[in-house]
């Protein structure tokens, strides 16, 4: 098409409208294993945007392919066409109507914040995918989705009052509830709306299409049904032989996949909050015969969840640095895991119910253990079970756990005869498939382990996926419980739903929508599922040489295909954790984890340079990148960014060159150790207002930063004083003083050693630049020739078992992560890593041995605040600094919810990136600092993060350390 026509097209647009290559290869993929390549990416600001794009589509009979999260795992957000993503302006929540218990909403509304929304006025959104803390309404109305509370709280078709939509001639309509006489009405329209409802009167209220619907579609007891379109649900009221419901068009919308009507907004019956006491049972299996077996007795309690996780799941959570810790409640190596959930107004009601579901598992005999959990143990369980659609990516290498057959849904009654057929077809083809989710509600999510990249594994991925249609068929069952048709299961619909009743649907389609624009090749009229697979099959694999060792993933290449597009990166800082601060800030999907995997994945693979990684594209997906590490531990695939942005620059730098300002920050270390032979002169030019003025225009920083002051102290002299005040030395240890400690934050490394040494300890000095600046900028061949030496001259320490402690999270656990790329000596590594500690770490450690006590800390009251650092979150954890300024018997300690600072390193400093760094502090931090009382002690162990800190909210905060050291008696 030619690009004068989206030119024109921009300039009719409130909203944006993105051509480029980048744009268009963000938004080639989803969560499934599709690409498509769209023309355009529309970001519409208003309704009359979107009738533009849909005049625009009717003329130019060009797709709009409606997203929002971009979760959808059966390819209903790839197309060829328009994606329209709605999920950066249509994202507000318009209308709560109490008394109804209704909330009117874009479609770009998060269905967690949603909730966050209406919690206090005691209500809720029920329905609850794995990924609700980012998907969003547009989308659950799409497809129709249900999640872990069906079984309570029903689906979402059944939650939706009403609908504000346009239709393909870009009228606008409103869908709700219609009695007879005003059906009629609607009939008698002379309009697009009208030419629907008399339509569906003709078709609907022929008996003979009734009676095939009803004898072919899905068995009605399954509540999870979402084949094709649900003309059988728009059966079901007093037009057409029901006496229960009046007819309301969204029941027909909900599940549609944006294939018939745009949505605007949505209006939600809600549910009272669940009740306030919970339990739940986590009954542990041999076998998945003996799992399955149970589900049917347990569902005849009144449960709130019944979910199953299988030993594939299980094990991809030992290796998620974020899912290894809510593993706690597994006992052994299961073959499967029922979480049965309970929910009371009272204990004595809830402990009723859970000796009577006890009971029921204990006369069945069938699980060997079988853990109660409560309070916030039953939301780390919650977790774990979510995070399976993510942990799956984690699997390395080519073979994957494959969604096609992931969405079958079967009267409950039959599950257990249907995954016992499923398994004899997965034998058959020599597969050991993936099972979880949803048992309760009678669907699994069951998945084979293939190689798409190979031919031989595409013939599979379409043979399984038939033969299991055809056995979901002779079980009644719903093929599409609630993930969508799509691509990957629409080719099926006819199979399903039979020839005569899948003509019906095709006609339905051309009466909404003649020219086929809304979202095309979904439902009807499908795309090939074996075709515009994410990855070229047979293809020559790419070789891609790397600085770094990427070999943890067989490579770079495969160390960005980890990504599976769940999105997780998406939520926003109102949700637990950190991922992804960029995207928090601009709310673009290039700056998210996802983005920034699918983007270098596109362009090492089809990329025709002799270096691949020289694209300007891939530097503008970077650039936003703070490098805080939360991907690499939040991310159920462990996608790390950090790493990946690290490799890019370096090869990007190395075709491009490296500018005057990256290196100033790189050598950054030098050139403070020069500056602090002379302090008081660095420091008088750094507040100069001319020529710390000129120094910043000079170095692209931002003017509205303050160079931090350099300073030359002689730490081994301030260790001789105190070791000489020691009455007896007790256990040895090292301290390591990093780069900033020894010139910048000097401060910290003398209260460091004042506070060990008062403690007892044998205290021994190790000066060491960690390299940390070289990682950051892209330096990699200085930040290798460093970590070698610094290997070399750890070793002693290392092979002595003396632990080292550090200051800076940033420059200690750089040991752990960054060193394990640069060094062959993995050996070596792994006891240094094993032997490092933040000071922190050190001290919990000692603490809880009972060597330091509470007797040497002050008595005082105080109120205390703590941020951590980015890497601490990601690589240790932030209770061992809760922990430590706990100690203190008066000190009131308190861990501020926020993600990062903003700061990052030299990323804060440089003057583009200012005004992102500042809204990141914004988002979280920034707000609770200003909140606490003055006399409110802020502890941060990161120096970016105390500078950030005093830059966001003129406070001063301190390390935990100092404030340690204040509280001392001793």
């Amino acid at each position: 098409m030619e690009k004068s026509l989206f030119t024109t097209l921009t300039e009719q647009l409130e909203g944006e409208l993105q051509i480029d290559g980048l744009s268009r290869a963000l938004y080639a993929t989803d969560a499934s294993v599709y690409r498509k390549l769209p023309m355009a990416v529309a970001y519409p600001k208003t309704t009359k945007d979107i009738q533009v794009l849909i005049a625009f589509a009717n003329d130019h009979k060009v797709g709009l392919i409606p997203r929002t999260a971009g979760t959808s795992l059966a390819g209903q957000c790839v197309g060829d066409g328009i994606v329209v993503d709605v999920s950066k302006y249509f994202t507000k929540i318009v209308h709560l109507d109490q008394a109804k218990k209704q909330v009117r909403v874009q479609p770009g509304v998060v269905r967690d914040e949603l909730n966050l929304y209406l919690k206090p006025f005691g209500l809720f959104f029920g329905p609850n995918t794995s990924t609700s803390n980012r998907c969003m309404i547009g989308g659950m109305v799409g497809n129709n989705s249900s999640g872990t509370t069906s079984i309570q709280y029903g689906v979402t078709r059944d939650k939706v009052v009403a609908m504000q939509c346009l239709l393909a001639d870009g009228s606008e309509v409103s869908v709700s509830s219609l009695g007879k006489d005003e059906f009629l009405q609607k009939k008698q329209e002379k309009s697009k709306e009208g030419e629907i409802y008399t339509f569906l009167d003709t078709e609907l209220a022929n008996v003979e299409n009734q009676e095939r619907i009803r004898k072919e579609f899905p068995h009605p007891s399954i509540h999870r049904r979402n084949t094709g379109y649900a003309v059988d649900e728009l059966l079901n009221n007093n037009l057409f032989g029901s006496d229960t419901e009046d007819f309301n068009l969204s029941k027909l919308l909900s599940g549609s996949e944006g294939t018939l009507a745009f949505t605007t907004e949505v209006t939600l019956q809600l549910d009272d909050l669940p009740p306030p006491f919970a339990a739940m049972v986590a009954t542990h299996y041999h076998t998945l015969e003996d799992c399955l077996a149970d589900v049917a007795p347990v569902m005849q309690h009144s449960l709130h969840l019944c979910e199953m996780m299988d030993k594939v799941i299980l094990d991809c959570t030992k290796n998620n640095r974020a899912q290894l810790a809510n593993r706690f409640f597994v006992d052994g190596d299961p073959a499967g895991i029922l979480m049965l959930e309970v929910k009371a107004n009272s204990e004595k009601e809830l402990q009723q119910q859970l000796d009577a579901l006890l009971q029921t598992i204990e006369e069945s005999g069938l699980s060997y253990a079988s853990p109660v959990l409560k309070g916030d143990d039953i939301a780390k369980a919650i977790e774990l079970r979510k995070a399976g659609l993510g942990l799956l990516g984690n699997m390395v290498g080519d073979r994957k756990a494959v969604a096609c057959i992931e969405d079958t849904a079967v009267a409950l009654d039959d599950l257990k005869d249907f995954i016992g057929e499923f398994t004899d077809i997965m034998k058959g083809y020599g597969q050991e498939a993936v099972y979880y989710a949803h048992a309760g509600a009678g669907e699994l999510h069951l998945r084979p382990i293939l190689n798409l990249k190979k031919s031989e594994d595409v013939k599979l991925f379409r043979s399984i996926t038939t033969d299991v249609a055809q056995l979901t068929k002779k079980y009644k069952g719903s093929f599409s419980g609630e993930h969508g048709d799509g691509i990957v299961r629409a080719e099926f619909i006819p199979m399903m739903i039979g020839d005569e009743n899948y003509e019906l649907l095709k006609r339905l389609k051309s009466t909404f929508d003649p020219n086929n624009i809304f979202n095309p090749g979904k439902i009807v009229d499908a795309f090939p599922m074996d075709e515009s697979l994410r990855y070229e099959v047979n293809r020559d694999e790419p070789e891609v040489e790397t600085l770094m060792d990427f070999s943890d993933s067989e490579g770079i290449l495969k160390a960005a295909e980890k990504c599976n597009g769940s999105g997780d990166c998406r939520k926003s800082h109102e949700m637990k954790g950190g991922m992804c601060p960029s995207y928090h800030a601009t709310k673009n999907e290039k700056d998210t984890t996802r983005g920034r995997a699918n983007t270098l994945r596109e362009f090492l693979t089809h990329s025709n340079k002799p270096n691949r990684f020289d694209h300007q594209e891939l530097k503008e997906v970077f650039d936003l990148c703070l490098s805080c590490k939360a991907c690499a531990s939040e991310c159920p695939s462990n996608v790390d960014v950090a790493a990946l942005k690290a490799e890019f620059l370096y090869q990007y730098q190395e075709n491009n060159g490296y500018s005057f300002r990256s290196k100033l920050f790189a050598y950054n270390t030098k050139l403070t150790a020069l500056g602090s032979t002379f302090p008081a002169l660095t420091n008088a030019i750094y507040k100069s207002r001319v020529l710390g003025g000129l120094l910043k225009s000079v170095t692209g920083v931002a003017k509205e930063r303050s160079f931090p002051p350099v300073h030359k102290v002689n730490f081994n002299g301030h260790l001789d004083r105190f070791r000489k005040a020691q009455d007896k030395k007790g256990k040895k240890v090292v301290l390591y003083l990093d780069e900033f400690t020894r010139y910048l934050d000097v401060e910290v490394g003398q209260d460091a050693i004042e506070l060990l040494c008062k403690l007892g300890y044998d205290v021994q000095l190790h000066y060491a630049e960690s390299g940390r600046t070289y990682l950051s900028k892209g330096f990699l061949k200085q930040a290798k020739k460093l970590a070698a030496k610094n290997l070399e001259e750890l070793e002693p320490i290392v092979e002595e078992n003396i632990p080292m402690v550090g200051l800076e999270p940033s420059a200690i656990l750089s040991f752990r992560d960054e060193y394990k790329r640069l060094s062959p000596r993995k050996e070596l590594l792994e006891k240094l890593a094993s032997n490092s500690f933040l000071i922190e770490e050190f001290l919990a450690s000692e603490i809880e041995n009972g060597v330091v006590t509470a007797d040497s800390f002050t008595q005082d009251k105080k109120q205390v605040k703590i941020h951590s650092h980015c890497h601490q979150k990601a690589l240790s954890n932030q209770k061992v600094t809760f922990d430590i300024l706990n100690l203190p018997k008066n000190y009131e300690v308190t861990i501020i919810s926020s993600g990062c600072c903003g700061m990052a390193g030299s990323f804060g400093y440089e003057k583009e990136h200012y005004k992102t760094s500042m809204q990141v502090g914004e988002l979280k931090l920034f707000p609770s600092v200003r909140k606490s009382g003055k006399e409110t002690l802020i502890a941060a162990n990161g120096t970016s993060c105390r500078h950030q800190i005093k830059d966001g909210t003129d406070r001063d905060a301190e390390h935990p350390v100092s404030i340690l050291r204040k509280a001392l008696i001793v």
